[in-house]
Order: C-alpha cells, then structure tokens, then sequence
C-alpha cells in the first residue's frame, strides 16, 4: 500500500514537471542573409514588418535602428524590442500581459511565436 502512494506521488511530480514553462526565448544578433551584396537598413525595417505583420504582429518605430513588435492573442499580448543593422537583427522580450512570466520563465507558446516569427524574417530576408 505504501508502495502503491509512493508510485502515485511520484508520477504526480513528474507530471508536474512537464509542465514547467520555458525561460525566455531570444534571438541574438542574427545575421542578416539577404541575396544582395548591400542590404539597407530600409529593406531589413521592410522585411521584419511584413514577416510579422504575416503573422499577426504590429509593429512600431522605436528609433532609426529598432521596431518593438506587438501580438495580441486572446487575452495574450506578448511585446518584443527588435533592434536591426544592416548585419543583423536581435528579438528580444520586452513585456508581455497573461503568459506568466516571472522574470525568468513565460508561457510554452511564447517560444513558438518567436521562432515563427524569426523564421519568417529570415525567409523575408532572403527575398532582398
């Protein structure tokens, strides 16, 4: 009997486990493959709007040199600064509203809007 609660007690804690969320994800300094030999600062501004405006993010100047990105889902918001050079281009959490970050760990989704949202700038890149 006390084997059978112990056995319990322990698959309980490793479900729990499982459901621990993920730090949180950045992309730093990604370089920037475009198929042109020099990329302006105008066309990686362009390509970052229309990859994440793809996605459902809204973007915002914030300076000559970065953008903060917005995604609003459900009750969800999640804010990211982007700063961008001619070399390459960072994603980085800014804020978020609902996604339980406690300055480490966020929400598992957050990860996965990131990623698509990197992979969708470098695939827009590499149409310049």
């Amino acid at each position: 009997m006390k084997l059978k609660i112990v056995a319990i007690a322990t698959l309980a804690l490793l479900l729990g486990a499982c459901r621990v969320a993920p730090t949180v994800y950045n992309v730093n300094e990604a370089p920037i493959v475009a198929n042109v030999a020099n990329v302006s600062k105008a066309d990686v501004r362009k390509a970052i709007i229309r990859a994440g405006t793809g996605l459902g993010w809204e973007f915002k100047d914030n300076g000559p040199d970065a953008l903060i990105g917005t995604l609003n889902l459900r009750t969800h918001s999640a804010v990211v600064d982007v700063p961008f050079s001619t070399k390459q281009y960072s994603i980085l959490y800014k804020d978020s509203t609902n996604l339980g970050y406690d300055g480490t760990s966020i929400h598992k989704n957050y990860t996965g809007w990131v990623t698509n949202l990197q992979k969708a700038i470098d695939a827009q890149l590499k149409t310049l």
